[in-house]
């Protein structure tokens, strides 16, 4: 059964970068083999848990000296092991679902189009500067996920020809993924990092900022020698219907960048889980929402009332981490990682090399994942730890490179990313065209930014 959970984790991953070709929803191959693990791990439970790799296991004999035989493999598994995991993940969760639903407030107000309305050159090189800037501090504040939905729905109306649109839309996952790897809520893996105690707001910020930046920056100045010539702009349409004041879009735009930034701030202050910062301001922006339409016409209020916003906010992808986090979980579990880990400082033993490593298998497969299960490998060193596991303590090298590798790595395939995933199946990019005009460029950029930290902060 050891075996066939590891087994059953990488069949659900082939199904999962072959989402497309095999036209199955990721999230629900997410959630079979999330419970399939459990379920593995259950029946074979006695077997799995005397091979000695589950730190877990050990931990809970050691505070549970009376309890023995199946009674306490059940009690270890369903009463402390699924309660305790269960909760992290709904952490993330939760923080996840308030965060997408206040930036889907904002965008169903049109509170995007004050920034995107700001926009007005067509040459090339420029408009790609300013645009892998804006996605640069957008995904920061908001999630690279999210920033490149809306950027792509923006080239949409500066950009005509399709392949011209192709390389923009590659070069705003480029940017996405680089802003949000430096941000503590800028994206999934960072989140998950910082949740969990990794790392903390500030230190995070100082540590990838620069290398993040480098990453982006090396690409561009690649790309302002060889790019020329001018976009065409789509012909507008005169006849859009506009359900929004500039006034309202100003204020919803406003509301919703403060709601995210205070997130931090309410963490720091409270010392409470992130996630209850998310869901006050998600709670504050549905009040003043409720307030501003109650007057309006039925039309309106259908369309931009929170109730309605919902709907639209991407269930599937919450349930696709919900599922994936599961099976990370029961590897965790049952110890598959903590041999991986093993496995990595005998043949690596260097915190640079393992996450580069890390980084490049984003590529292949999902980052979320690889994070969850390098967390899971590796606990948090106790401050004052010397020699080699000093870079395991909270704000170590290795957990803040990790943010970097694991959050910039996935741009060097388009499947790699949920923002290289999210623009291929907005703009139906293909694979093959997107691997040879732009997955070196990603590579160079990953290889820079990589160089800095290392640089500046590894020696």
């Amino acid at each position: 059964m050891f075996l066939l959970m590891v087994l059953v984790f990488v069949l659900g991953y082939m199904a999962i970068a072959l989402e497309h070709p095999l036209k199955v929803d990721k999230a629900a191959t997410a959630l079979i083999i999330g419970t399939l693990c459990w379920v593995f791990y259950m029946f074979g439970a006695e077997q799995i848990l005397s091979m000695g790799y589950s730190l877990s296991w050990e931990h809970f004999k050691l505070a549970h000296p009376d309890v023995s035989g199946i009674e306490a493999i059940h009690e270890f598994i369903v009463e402390n092991e699924i309660i305790r995991h269960i909760g992290d993940i709904g952490e993330i969760l939760f923080f996840l679902l308030g965060a997408m639903t206040i930036v889907e407030v904002v965008d169903q107000h049109q509170g995007f189009k004050v920034i995107t309305d700001k926009i007005h050159t067509t040459n090339k090189v420029k408009l790609l500067w300013i645009l892998s800037f804006l996605t640069f501090f957008m995904s920061s504040l908001l999630d690279n996920l999210t920033t490149t939905i809306v950027l792509v729905a923006l080239l949409r109306k500066l950009v005509n020809d399709k392949e011209t649109r192709w390389f923009f839309a590659s070069m705003v996952v480029l940017a996405a993924n680089a802003g949000g790897a430096w941000s503590p809520i800028g994206d999934v893996t960072t989140i998950m990092l910082w949740i969990g105690g990794q790392v903390t707001s500030l230190k995070i910020i100082e540590g990838v900022f620069l290398p993040s930046l480098v990453c982006m920056t090396i690409p561009l100045i690649v790309l302002s020698f060889s790019m020329k010539g001018s976009v065409t702009r789509p012909k507008s349409s005169i006849d859009t219907k506009e359900f929004t004041t500039q006034g309202e879009r100003v204020l919803m735009l406003i509301l919703g960048i403060s709601g995210l930034l205070f997130v931090p701030v309410f963490k720091s202050y409270t010392h409470l889980p992130p996630y209850m910062g998310m869901l006050l301001s998600l709670g504050l922006i549905w009040v003043v929402s409720e307030i501003m339409h109650k007057d309006k016409p039925d039309e309106i209020k259908h369309k931009l009332k929170v109730t309605a916003i919902l709907r639209r906010v991407d269930v599937p992808t919450v349930l696709f981490f919900l599922g994936i986090l599961s099976a990370v979980a029961a590897l965790q579990s049952a110890g598959q990682l903590n041999m991986l880990a093993k496995f990595l400082d005998e043949k690596l033993h260097n915190i640079f090399l393992i996450d580069i490593a890390i980084g490049v298998l984003s590529s292949v497969v999902d980052n979320v994942p690889l994070v969850a299960g390098a967390m899971g490998m590796y606990p948090v060193a106790d401050p004052g730890t010397t020699g080699y596991m000093a870079s395991f303590v909270q704000d170590g090298a290795f957990w803040e490179f990790l943010a970097y590798t694991a959050g910039t790595g996935g741009s060097m395939l388009i499947i790699g990313s949920a923002a290289g995933v999210a623009a291929m199946g907005l703009e139906k990019i293909d694979f093959i065209w997107y691997l040879k005009r732009i997955s070196w460029l990603a590579l160079i950029g990953y290889l820079g930014g990589s160089a800095v930290y290392y640089l500046f902060f590894g020696l």
